[in-house]
């Protein structure tokens, strides 16, 4: 029986279709997807509603890019994916997605019901497998409960910080039709609650009175800022109360680079030394040192959208949960009129920090000025920071290279910067890329690859060239997992340390060319930054292979405990 009416003048609608009507009521406006023969009628649903199909080349880049589209929209992004091995290459982009607290639904497909535990193509305990990565993970029972279930996967998605779902459907389930009477169909904006909370308002008043009274505050803005859209409130707070800002993932670009309050060099140092620090958005993990980090004699206040991370690993002296917008703009409030914010006494603060970032600046300068070849590294990072734009998104997907680069690229704008997150994930680079280019057409996006993650998805620069979207890549080219390379120098010695980390010397710029990109190879420094601009200019997905001095290393590498 055809979709629409049948004899009796009954309105019938398949699993598929409602999957796309839900998927639409969400604001979903792509899918990424590899093909299967489990999911093909949810397309048929999506060519309906109007929801466009991008087919990548492995699972993986469906769920990274998925992930990618929700931290430059704010919207949930979607994959869809075959059952078995379609659902399991697409396991490390939902891990990703989960630590870096970003909300997605993945939906896998699973063999018929009529088969359940008969042994069917593709058939695995996908649920069992996702519960521990998903904030919600189920599968959907009933076809006319599809809708519903899609609208219930996305709800959980913001239970709390954000993070990715998954949904199980099976074959029979999406392939059935059922009278549209008898299908739930949420109402768009009818099944989803607001989650922003402004803080318990005695706990506003006592971090204002903090800060005002502090000599020395810092803050660190963290991914959470721009999760919840607290730009414009982060920087009327560090600007009116005269607030040295540090910003680390997506909280990137919160502050213009130049902007008296931005700092990046002197982090340890401040949090050495400063009386009362905050922390905004961000878990005390291996990036923070687990909170050791942080003078023991300060006060800490640690603010997040998940109760269980406040307080987790090290004491805080104040807990606020909620919206770190709505919190910053609270606290600006409460602290205006009182003696002048406590502004006006934290100058030689300020001075004595950026005289520690101009330190940290001279310490470096012979190597971001190199003209060495085989290319220092910091040079190349440093040609990349000269080269972006204001409207230039920077995507980093590396070990050692993108730990130079974390040093030295400052992303002029809000939601700017795109790097895995916490999971260390390698390989998000080209479905980022993908993701970004998709959801926002009208900006560049400039991605730096370390050779051995570009290997891991690289194959999908063909997708981009397929569906015309044209960015400026750069692999960092020295032939080898250098991170590990180090850790494994340090451990074993010289005469052990390319066991199992060296990678062959790989022209990236003629697979760019082969694959219908455009494609250089610099070897002199003094030819990145034109090598740059032709990319730019060229119009096409590109790839400038860079050869970088393997034995440099940079400083994020050497202290990383794991190798101490």
């Amino acid at each position: 029986m055809p979709d629409g009416s049948s004899d009796t003048n009954t309105t019938f609608i398949s699993g598929g279709h409602l999957v796309a009507k839900a998927l639409k009521a969400e604001g979903v406006e792509v899918i990424y997807t590899l093909c299967g023969g489990h999911i093909i009628d949810i397309y048929d649903g999506c060519v309906d509603e109007g929801i466009e199909v991008v087919d990548v080349r492995h699972e993986q880049v469906a769920a990274h890019a998925a992930d990618g589209y929700a931290r430059i929209t704010g919207k949930p992004g979607c994959a869809v994916v075959t059952a078995g091995p379609g659902t399991t290459d697409a396991v490390t982009g939902v891990a990703n997605a989960f630590r870096a607290e970003s909300p997605m639904l993945l939906i896998g497909g699973q063999g018929a019901h009529t088969q359940h535990k008969m042994g069917s193509l593709q058939d695995l305990p996908h649920v069992d497998m996702m519960t521990p990565i998903t904030k919600f993970a189920a599968t959907v029972p009933d076809t006319a409960r599809a809708a519903d279930m899609v609208s219930m996967a996305f709800r959980e998605c913001y239970h709390g910080a954000p993070g990715p779902s998954f949904l199980e459907i099976p074959r029979d389930v999406l392939d059935a039709k059922v009278p549209l009477e008898k299908a739930r169909i949420p109402a768009a904006g009818r099944y989803r609650a607001s989650t922003r909370s402004a803080g318990e308002p005695e706990a506003i008043e006592k971090l204002a009175d903090l800060l005002v009274h502090a000599e020395k505050p810092a803050i660190l803005l963290g991914g959470q800022v721009w999760t919840t859209r607290g730009t414009e409130s982060a920087i009327d707070l560090v600007r009116t109360l005269n607030i040295p800002a540090y910003m680390n993932g997506a909280g990137r670009g919160t502050l213009p680079p130049g902007d008296p309050h931005h700092f990046q060099l002197s982090r340890r140092y401040a949090f050495s030394n400063a009386d009362v620090i905050v922390i905004v958005g961000t878990p005390f993990d291996f990036r923070m040192g687990y909170g050791k980090r942080l003078s023991p004699d300060a006060t800490v206040v640690q603010i997040d959208l998940d109760y269980r991370t406040v307080g987790k690993n090290r004491d805080v002296d104040l807990g606020i949960v909620g919206d770190a917008g709505l919190i910053l703009k609270s606290v600006t409030e409460a602290a205006s009129g009182r003696i002048n914010g406590g502004a006006s006494k934290r100058k030689e603060w300020l001075d004595e920090l950026r005289a520690a970032e101009q330190t940290a600046i001279e310490k470096r300068l012979p190597s971001l000025k190199s003209d060495a070849s085989p290319i220092h590294p910091y040079r190349l990072v440093s040609e990349i920071n000269d080269f972006l734009t204001e409207d230039s998104i920077y995507i980093g997907d590396g070990g050692d290279i993108v730990t130079f680069s974390g040093q030295v690229v400052q992303p002029k704008s809000p939601g700017h910067w795109m790097d895995p997150g916490p999971l260390g994930t390698l390989g998000v680079g080209i479905p980022f890329v993908l993701a970004a280019k998709k959801a926002r057409p009208d900006k560049e996006v400039v991605a730096l690859f370390g050779d051995g993650a570009f290997s891991l998805t690289g194959w999908d620069f063909e997708t981009l060239v397929r569906y015309d979207l044209p960015f400026v890549g750069i692999v960092g080219n020295n032939s080898s997992m250098n991170q590990i390379r180090y850790g494994q120098a340090q451990k074993y010695g010289l005469e052990r340390e390319r066991v199992g980390n060296t990678l062959g010397d790989v022209q990236y710029d003629k697979f760019a060319q082969m694959l219908g990109g455009h494609g250089e190879e610099v070897r002199d420094p003094a030819d990145i930054g034109p090598a740059l601009r032709r990319a730019r200019e060229s119009g096409k997905p590109s790839l400038i292979n860079v050869w970088v001095d393997p034995d440099a290393y940079a400083p994020g590498t050497m202290n990383q405990t794991m190798y101490k």
